[in-house]
């Protein structure tokens, strides 16, 4: 991403928020490749690439690849977008559903069918990616199926949380003007470490006065329900249509926003002056 914003004209000043962990000892994840082996499993969901190899890693010590894949094949699976596509395709698994764009929990739902075909008795297995996904698995129990989450790592802060600190204060003191936010996660801990810092304050208000970019629906959700409403969305939910389409409108909204605090404060000090 920050090869894609220089070659936009940007200066790029890296901002890490997450680390992917491997759970330890991950019964959940044998246990399903157990139940995938003796078909208790209808359907799985594999949101993620790096989660659908994780997860191959990890249960091959009971199912190894080529039984694993041959195990998939037997049932119903379900691809959030390429990625994992092209995971199961390394594994030789040729038979999928892929959702499309912009590859979300609710996209999942149509392509599983949930208004139209009740999935009463079905057991679903869905690869969790850093969180479980409640508002999926509670639509998905609201249609009568069984949820098994599958959790194959989880998210946490990097190791070394000073660039994302450098660059919080950097946003802080008006020295950045944009923000391009790719995961939901990454909102939390971003808010997280500003607060930590004692900074959030000042944050949110650079957030309010500069351009907040978000990758996709999901994404956009999590910051409006932070109060920091997204400026812009790409039209697909790709790194490269983010960069080359906030640097298409960020000059616009910065222009506008500035205008409007103008205005703003223009008006303010006519009250002043017509109470004094």
């Amino acid at each position: 991403m920050g090869s894609l914003v220089q070659r936009h004209g940007g200066k790029h000043i890296p901002a890490p928020t997450l680390r992917e962990v491997v759970v330890d000892r991950n019964e959940p994840a044998l246990a399903f490749a157990g139940s995938l082996q003796r078909r208790e499993v209808d359907v799985v969901v594999l949101m993620t690439g790096v989660g659908t190899r994780a997860l191959a890693a990890e249960v091959e010590t009971v199912l190894d690849r080529a039984h694993f894949a041959e195990a998939l094949s037997g049932v119903q699976v379900v691809v959030r977008g390429p990625k994992p596509a092209a995971a199961l395709r390394e594994l030789g698994v040729k038979a999928f559903v892929t959702v499309p764009e912009p590859n979300t929990w609710r996209e999942v739902l149509d392509v599983l069918g949930v208004s139209a075909a009740p999935l009463a008795g079905k057991r679903i297995a869905v690869q969790e990616y850093g969180a479980p996904n409640r508002e999926l698995y509670a639509a998905l129990e609201a249609a009568g199926a069984a949820v098994v989450p599958v959790p194959i790592y989880r998210w946490a802060l990097p190791e070394d949380t000073a660039p994302l600190r450098r660059a919080l204060h950097a946003l802080a003191a008006g020295e950045a003007s944009i923000v391009l936010f790719t995961s939901r996660p990454q909102i939390e801990h971003f808010t997280m470490v500003a607060a930590e810092e004692g900074i959030l304050a000042e944050v949110r208000a650079a957030l309010t006065r500069g351009v907040v970019a978000s990758i996709g629906p999901v994404c956009s959700e999590a910051l409006r329900a932070e109060g920091l409403p997204p400026d812009l969305e790409p039209e697909h939910p790709k790194m490269g249509h983010l960069v080359k389409e906030t640097a298409a409108r960020a000059g616009e909204i910065l222009e506008r926003k500035a205008a409007a605090r103008a205005q703003e404060s223009a008006a303010r000090g006519g009250e002043g002056s017509q109470l004094s």
